[in-house]
């Protein structure tokens, strides 16, 4: 078969809107420093390394793992105090759970609504499912457009929204007023993604039982466990019944249930280096906002988002110099000129900032 013919085939056979994207691409990070992904710089203690490579050795690879993951199940409700009639749904990452979401509403004319700029991802899985989105521009100083908010969900009568909480990639609380006037207000599924509640003043997760149609989306990968791909939603039972089915039957692969618990044990360990990132987060936001023409935005994540006087020269810079940060410039028109940089070791963080200072 000729490399044409195969292309008709594809081209036939593939969503036109499919074809049109890129791939997510990765960054070889090879040699360099990692700061563009907002994962932990910060290796679990010997001990419980010690702890889960004992434990992994004994998984039987062989046989499928725990479809409903049970013991993994356990350890989030004893770390998070949650209680029994909270429903919960775990996925590979939040971003299979996001995908699990949006297939399941994801009926024909059906809406998703969210905050612009957020999670590409959000927009995305909207795509995949054949779902119509709806952005809601932040304000110019990246708040909850209240207002507009209001305007669209009942323009739109979404069957579901996502709200960053804080908001990725800007960094910032919405004000909780605000959220709940979108709680009050949409038809549907509003979730709520707290991916870094650890570095966060506030959650809606004890407010579950208060709005019926409240979900908490969570993942483990900020504080620590970003290799084990565990995400979890918490919401009443008869939303997490429904995306239960949705749900692949042996998601959770066996290593990863068999490691989660034992960290999810260690919760002082886990506090102590988020309260570590969160007190570096100050130092490297002040020093970001003390060079020359740039302007760093308060966050409450593991990183810091940045405009500078030439984002795509910085970045540059930042790589020869081997450091990886994300250019969001040219991602959407309040992001101009910005670098999201997250969080480093002490180290980490101070060879960003002489890097910055030798090309401010």
């Amino acid at each position: 078969m000729s490399s044409r013919v195969l292309a008709d085939i594809v081209a036939d056979v593939v969503r036109p809107e499919i074809r049109a994207l890129s791939a997510y691409s990765v960054a070889d990070a090879q040699g360099m420093i990692k700061l563009d992904a907002m994962e932990n710089p910060f290796p679990l203690p010997e001990a419980i390394r010690a702890k889960v490579a004992a434990a992994l050795k004994d998984v039987p690879v062989n046989r499928y793992p725990d479809g409903g993951a049970r013991a993994v199940k356990a350890a989030l409700r004893a770390a998070l105090s949650l209680p029994d009639s909270a429903g919960l749904v775990l996925g590979n990452g939040s971003d299979e759970l996001i995908q699990i979401i949006t297939s399941a509403v994801a009926r024909p004319g059906a809406t998703m609504l969210a905050p612009d700029p957020s999670f590409v991802m959000y927009r995305m899985n909207a795509l995949y499912a054949g779902m119509r989105f709806v952005g809601v521009r932040l304000t110019n100083d990246f708040a909850l457009d209240v207002d507009a908010m209001r305007a669209a969900i009942e323009r739109e009568r979404p069957a579901l929204v996502f709200i960053a909480y804080p908001n990725n990639p800007t960094g910032n609380l919405f004000a909780t007023d605000a959220i709940e006037d979108v709680l009050r207000r949409a038809p549907g599924l509003v979730v709520v993604d707290e991916a870094y509640y650890a570095f966060a003043d506030a959650s809606f997760l004890p407010r579950i039982g208060e709005f019926p149609n409240l979900l908490v989306l969570r993942t483990v990968s900020k504080i620590g466990m970003a290799g084990l791909r565990l995400g979890y939603a918490v919401a009443a039972p008869a939303w997490t019944a429904e995306l239960d089915k949705v749900r692949a039957p042996y998601n959770l692969n066996a290593l990863t249930q068999a490691a989660a618990p034992l960290v999810l044990a260690e919760g002082e360990v886990l506090a102590a280096q988020a309260m570590t990132l969160k007190a570096e987060r100050a130092r490297l936001h002040a020093a970001l906002a003390a060079l020359p023409g740039v302007e760093a935005f308060r966050t409450q994540t593991n990183f810091v988002l940045a405009r500078v006087p030439d984002a795509t020269r910085w970045f540059d810079g930042l790589r020869d110099a081997r450091i990886l940060v994300k250019n969001l410039h040219g991602w959407h028109p309040l992001l101009e000129n910005c670098l999201r940089i997250t969080v480093g070791t002490p180290a980490e963080n101070d060879a960003l900032v002489a890097a910055l200072k030798s090309f401010s």
